[in-house]
C-alpha cells in the first residue's frame, strides 16, 4: 500500500508538498496561495485538504485519492490548481 504525507510551507513559494512515505520523495507541489500557509486540515473522508493562508483565503485540494489524476493536476502550477474557487476569509 502506498502511503503519502502532505506538508505545508510558507516563504518563499507558499505551497503544500505531497511526499511518498517512507522514501520521502516529493510527488507534487500544490501552489496557489499568495502568502504563507498557516493551517491545513483533512476532510473526514481523507481525500480533500483545506489550507488557510495569510492572504486571507481558503483553498480546497483533492490531495488524496486517485493518484493518476492528482499527479496530472499537481503539475499545473497556477492559482487554478485548487479544487474550488478561492474564498476570502473576511
Amino acid at each position: 500500500r502506498e502511503r503519502e504525507l502532505l506538508s505545508s510551507h510558507g516563504y518563499s513559494q507558499n505551497q503544500l508538498c505531497l511526499w511518498k512515505y517512507p522514501t520521502m520523495a516529493k510527488m507534487a507541489e500544490l501552489t496557489g496561495h499568495t502568502a504563507r500557509v498557516l493551517h491545513m486540515v483533512a476532510s473526514p473522508d481523507g481525500e480533500t485538504v483545506v489550507s488557510a493562508a495569510s492572504d486571507e483565503t481558503l483553498r480546497f485540494w483533492k490531495a488524496f485519492g486517485n493518484s493518476e489524476s492528482r499527479t496530472a493536476k499537481a503539475k499545473v502550477s497556477s492559482s487554478t490548481s485548487s479544487v474550488l474557487r478561492t474564498r476570502n476569509i473576511r
